[in-house]
Formats: C-alpha cells, structure tokens, sequence
C-alpha cells in the first residue's frame, strides 16, 4: 500500500473551490450568464496548474488524481446538506 499524499492546505482549498465552482457551472442553465463562473474556473486552472507544491513532473502526474480523491468526497458531500 503506498503512503497516503500529504498536500499543502492552500492546495486544497484551490481544489475544492475550483470542484465547486465547476459544479456551479455544470448545474447552471443554458445561458444563464455564466461568464464569471467560467472566468472563476479559468483563473483557478491557472493557479492551480502553476502552485509550487507541483513544480516537479511526477507530483503533477501523480498527485493531481490524488488531490482530486481527496477533496473530492467533502465537495460532494458539503453540497447535499444545502439541497
């Protein structure tokens, strides 16, 4: 069993708001003014592709499907409460 990834709390702060924005999106209506959340969505796929934590290549290959189970779960999860 490999070790757990451990990954900067900033990173998924990023992460989760950038699965939550893209939730957003996902559930808004066609043409709905969705600029500002596809505008949300590109700036965060910025930060998050150009954060420290994922300078080298292999923490990009590997840990991006890591943070994204991660962070996963509490997104999904945090959005069934509000429903």
């Amino acid at each position: 069993m490999r070790p757990p990834f451990r990954f900067p709390e900033d990173l998924i702060t990023l992460q989760r708001a950038w699965q939550q924005t893209y939730a957003e999106l996902a559930q808004a209506p066609t043409r709905a003014g969705t600029t500002a959340l596809r505008r949300r969505l590109i700036t965060l796929s910025g930060t998050l592709c150009t954060h420290p934590h994922r300078a080298t290549p292999t923490v990009w290959r590997t840990g991006s499907v890591e943070l994204r189970r991660a962070t996963h779960t509490s997104v999904s999860t945090e959005g069934e409460g509000a429903a």
